[in-house]
């Protein structure tokens, strides 16, 4: 089986990280989207759904770094179910987005540089690439291709999930 999400929204708030025992960074944050239709007798009607998301790794730090709420992003990734046990013993339950690809849209940060992208496959993350943010209807861009001046990939982390405390 295959699942993939694909979402632009903007982040309902601050980015939260939290390091593992294994150093492993993971973060969690909130997206809200909408969509905007016409109903039967011709009214305009919008609809807005509001996603808790996780990422991982360096992605997460970047996040933490880079992104506030109300930051405009793409993500891609997994729909997640997340299970616990509240104070009073109740077991509970919510589904939300493991991010495996973040694209920044706004324009420039803090740091003056432009729009930036950093994917996250298998605990594998490349380093964010600041260039101008493509146009919004284009979801998909090639690899990039690396350029002298990059640095390399991250190794592989090897993350189970099982071990997280929350």
């Amino acid at each position: 089986m295959y699942q993939k999400l694909i979402i632009v929204g903007n982040l309902t708030r601050d980015v939260e990280i939290r390091y593992l025992p294994s150093g492993q960074a993971v973060a969690k944050s909130g997206i809200a989207t909408s969509r905007k239709w016409k109903d039967q007798s011709g009214q305009q009607r919008e609809e807005t759904l509001f996603i808790d998301i996780t990422i991982w790794g360096r992605s997460a730090e970047i996040a933490n770094q880079y992104l506030h709420k109300g930051s405009k992003v793409l993500i891609e990734g997994r729909l997640t179910l997340e299970q616990w046990t509240d104070q009073s013993g109740q077991k509970r339950s919510k589904h939300s987005v493991t991010v495996e690809s973040l694209k920044m849209l706004d324009g420039k940060p803090q740091g003056g540089q432009v729009g930036g992208q950093v994917h996250s496959h298998g605990g594998q993350v490349a380093q964010p690439q600041y260039q101008q943010p493509a146009p919004q209807q284009q979801y998909r861009q090639p690899p990039a291709q690396p350029q002298p001046n990059q640095q390399a990939a991250l190794p592989e982390v090897d993350v189970d999930e099982d071990s997280i405390p929350f």
